[in-house]
């Protein structure tokens, strides 16, 4: 069931949910955690049919893992908590904070699902190209990531200096895209199912923060216009020097716009 989602709980304060993008898991958040929980106390999640989380039954997609979470909080006394997410976990905090009633501050990492034309087949056919790439390379994983050329080579799409990345948290990101069942048909429903619907001016009650790496390569930068014409209730931030991975590329830069957007500080 959707509500025994693998999760880990760390910390002590005002509880903060972490989600993860396509194919990660709560590993990708190893950057910015032990910062994270020395303020709040954390909850991240491995999404269902990600990390050590069964996949759902039936269809995968924004939807269905919104109601997945939805129920999750629900299950664990967690309505009404700040959360964060990343990547298309950005895209799923913000259809949550659009719902209403689910959570309160949110922060949202480069969200998918605001490309329009061809930047849609852009994005399908890079992922699609690139996590086949990654699965045929699984044997010399560990070999590719500890070097930081091939590192740089592989995560270019990711990182604006993927040099400078953890051999460990870029394996164990290689690890999970690999092993998730549910990538390919998600990745799919991102790129051509539903449409992300907004929400208008004064509905969003709560701190709603966008941030967007200015290098981001998988959600172009123009992007973020659309993601603010949708949501206009958001205050948008921009990483400089920043690919599609803030808590990668910016770490501390990421932790102090968490904290402040889900306070409702100025950052």
């Amino acid at each position: 069931m959707a509500a025994e989602m693998n999760y880990i709980r760390q910390g002590k304060g005002k509880p903060l949910l972490l989600i993860h993008g396509l194919g990660g898991n709560w590993r990708s958040w190893s950057p910015i955690l032990d910062d994270l929980t020395a303020e709040r106390e954390v909850i991240a999640v491995d999404l269902p049919g990600f990390g050590a989380t069964p996949p759902l039954h039936g269809e995968v997609s924004i939807r269905t893992l919104a109601d997945a979470v939805t129920e999750f909080l629900s299950a664990n006394n967690l309505i009404g908590i700040d959360a964060v997410g990343s990547s298309m976990g950005a895209r799923l905090v913000l259809e949550l904070a659009r719902r209403g009633g689910v959570l309160e501050a949110v922060v949202s990492l480069d969200p998918g699902g605001f490309w329009r034309g061809w930047e849609r087949h852009a994005f399908y056919a890079s992922i699609y190209l690139s996590v086949r790439l990654v699965r045929l390379l699984q044997p010399v994983m560990p070999l590719i990531t500890e070097n930081s050329v091939s590192r740089t080579l592989l995560f270019a799409q990711l990182s604006a200096h993927a040099w400078k990345l953890s051999p460990k948290v870029t394996l164990d990101e290689m690890r999970s895209y690999a092993a998730s069942p549910s990538f390919d048909e998600l990745l799919h429903q991102l790129a051509y199912g539903e449409t992300q619907q907004g929400a208008p001016r004064n509905t969003i009650k709560y701190p709603l923060v966008i941030g967007w790496g200015r290098s981001d390569r998988v959600c172009f930068p123009s992007q973020a216009k659309r993601a603010l014409n949708l949501f206009p209730d958001a205050r948008l931030h921009w990483f400089e020097n920043c690919g599609h991975f803030p808590q990668w590329d910016v770490p501390q830069e990421t932790v102090r716009l968490i904290l402040a957007g889900t306070s409702g500080n100025d950052f």
